[in-house]
């Protein structure tokens, strides 16, 4: 049976779903984590777009933001430490009808997992990749990260961290084939939902650096952006972010930013106080990497066991001529 006609099975059935339906097990991140806020957004976006579960998959790397295929009721993926983006790619290219979101934390991808983020950037698949930014590695208690502000102390750096953070905005909008980068901080939840739904309609690779606070180990960071709402600068374009007007009245501090300026994107992502919020870059232009290789050609079940069969083979140690297995003890 083709991907089509599987498709169509499909669609007999009410597309309509309740939220409920994307709710997996119970999150076991701390009180008053951004994860949360990000997970409420995402399950959010699922329902209001009925994406079916069993056509959506959610991979993750390691880390605090990595459970978060685990709390949601669709297909998922744990995977390594930083690498979520190849596994994120292989299952895009063998089923590009699927809605592939990828969950990394700001050391699953921004240390270990460097070179996949680059790499994943350039291929422009169309897949939105999540990055939860706390400045820290809270899982393994507080060690700093490559966004750890100069100067943080942790567990690693008890004098202070000596190098100044990474900016994953500047990185990312400096690499060929970029086509969407935005922002976002997860105390602000309606925002948060419209950017992650833009993301996700943008066809290409949508990169959102979402600023989280961690309530153990770094819980007072954030509380001068949290209490002068100035502090947050919104990007506001009609082919952007637009505000609501109850939301319009609370962040005054707004800035038509055209989407497609790639230089004065790059000049607001260096841009760390006021914390830019919003849509940086778009390009809808850039080819995507699935559809350049010709994705999703229908493999039958013979072709994938011939496939396998060949690759165990490359490493089987076959029995001399005329040599008998011995018997087992």
């Amino acid at each position: 049976m083709t991907l089509e006609a599987t498709h169509c099975l499909l669609r007999m059935y009410d597309d309509h779903h309740n939220l409920e339906d994307y709710q997996g097990g119970v999150p076991r991140w701390c009180t008053g984590c951004g994860d949360n806020a990000i997970l409420t957004a995402m399950q959010r976006l699922c329902r209001d777009n009925d994406l079916r579960p069993e056509k959506t998959v959610f991979v993750s790397g390691i880390g605090c933001s990595s459970r978060l295929p685990h709390y949601m009721r669709t297909y998922g993926f744990h995977g390594i430490h930083g690498r979520a983006l190849p596994v994120a790619e292989g299952i895009k290219m063998a089923r590009p009808d699927l809605n592939v979101f990828i969950s990394t934390g700001d050391g699953d991808c921004c240390s270990i997992g460097a070179a996949h983020w680059i790499h994943g950037v350039r291929y422009n698949m169309n897949m939105t990749m999540v990055l939860h930014d706390n400045h820290v590695y809270g899982l393994t208690k507080k060690q700093a990260s490559p966004t750890s502000p100069r100067g943080l102390k942790s567990n690693t750096t008890p004098r202070g961290s000596y190098l100044e953070a990474l900016n994953p905005l500047s990185v990312t909008l400096g690499i060929q084939n970029v086509s969407f980068v935005a922002q976002a901080v997860d105390w602000i939840p309606e925002v948060l939902y419209d950017i992650l739904t833009a993301a996700y309609k943008h066809r290409g690779f949508s990169f959102v650096r979402v600023i989280q606070r961690c309530p153990e180990f770094l819980p007072k960071m954030f509380d001068p952006w949290l209490q002068n709402p100035q502090k947050t600068l919104v990007l506001t374009h009609e082919r952007g972010l637009r505000l609501s007007p109850a939301m319009a009245k609370v962040y005054k501090n707004q800035q038509e930013h055209d989407p497609l300026d790639m230089d004065r994107a790059r000049q607001i992502a260096s841009i760390d106080d006021p914390i830019p919020v919003g849509i940086l870059y778009q390009n809808p232009e850039v080819p995507c990497y699935e559809d350049l290789r010709h994705s999703g050609q229908l493999r039958t079940a013979d072709y994938v066991r011939a496939g396998l069969e060949a690759e165990f083979d490359k490493f089987t140690v076959w029995p001399a001529e005329g040599e008998q297995s011995k018997p087992a003890a």
